[in-house]
C-alpha cells in the first residue's frame, strides 16, 4: 500500500527563495519543511494498492489535457490554520494555538478548476483514508497554501510573548504540470516521491 496525493511541484528558484524565508525563523521551535518537500497538495488520496495508485497515475494525464498553463501569486507567510469565527461554539474555540507556518496564495479560478476536476475524475473512493487535507476540511474552503514548518507544540506553549508571524510576500509560481505523489512516514517527517507527472495543456 502506498500513501499518495495529488499535487503541484515548484522550480528550484522557488523553493530555495521559501529556504530563504524559512532561515528568518530559525530560532523557532518548528520543524522546517525540507527543500525537495515543498509542494501545493491538491488532493490527498490516502493508502492505496498498485490497482488504485496506478488508475490515479493514468488520470492525471487525462486532466492535464483539459487544462492550461496558469500562475499562482503566493503573497503572504504567516501562521496558520487561520483562527475560526469566535462566534462557532466548534471544540478548540477561535484562540486554540497554530499548527504551521505557511506560505498563503490568493484565490485563484484556474486552479480550483484544476482542484474539482481533479476531485471529480479521481475522487474519495470507498477505503480512502480521507479525500481532503485536515486542514482544508477545516477550512471548508480550498485557500492555496505550502507548509513551510510544523510547530512543536509543547515548545510553542512556553513561549512569552508568542511570535507573531505575518509576512507580505509576492511569489509568483507558473504551474505547468500536476504530479502523482507518494508520502512515506518516516520518524523524521516525510519524505515525497513523485511517481508520475502529467505537463498541463499547451
Amino acid at each position: 500500500m502506498k500513501r499518495i496525493f495529488v499535487a503541484i511541484n515548484l522550480s528550484e528558484d522557488i523553493k530555495n527563495k521559501l529556504q530563504e524565508y524559512q532561515r528568518e525563523w530559525a530560532d523557532l521551535p518548528v520543524r522546517f519543511t525540507k527543500k525537495n518537500s515543498l509542494h501545493l497538495t491538491l488532493l490527498f488520496i490516502g493508502y492505496v494498492d498498485d490497482e488504485r495508485m496506478l488508475d490515479a497515475c493514468q488520470k492525471i494525464h487525462e486532466i492535464a489535457k483539459k487544462h492550461k498553463p496558469f500562475e499562482i501569486n503566493f503573497n503572504k507567510i504567516c501562521l496558520a490554520p487561520p483562527a475560526r469565527n469566535a462566534s462557532r461554539s466548534d471544540a478548540g474555540g477561535p484562540n486554540r494555538p497554530p499548527r504551521l507556518i505557511w506560505l498563503e496564495g490568493e484565490r485563484n479560478e484556474q486552479l480550483a478548476d484544476l482542484k474539482r476536476d481533479i476531485e471529480k475524475t479521481i475522487g474519495a473512493q470507498n477505503g480512502d483514508e480521507c479525500a481532503f487535507t485536515e486542514i482544508e476540511r477545516e477550512l471548508k474552503i480550498f485557500l492555496p497554501h505550502i507548509t513551510l514548518a510544523r510547530i512543536r507544540q509543547m515548545e510553542w506553549r512556553k513561549l512569552t510573548p508568542k511570535p507573531e508571524i505575518d509576512k507580505s510576500v509576492s511569489i509568483n509560481v507558473s504551474v505547468n504540470s500536476i504530479e502523482v505523489m507518494e508520502s512515506d512516514l518516516k520518524r523524521s517527517g516525510a519524505e515525497y516521491a513523485i511517481l508520475e507527472s502529467a505537463v498541463l495543456s499547451q
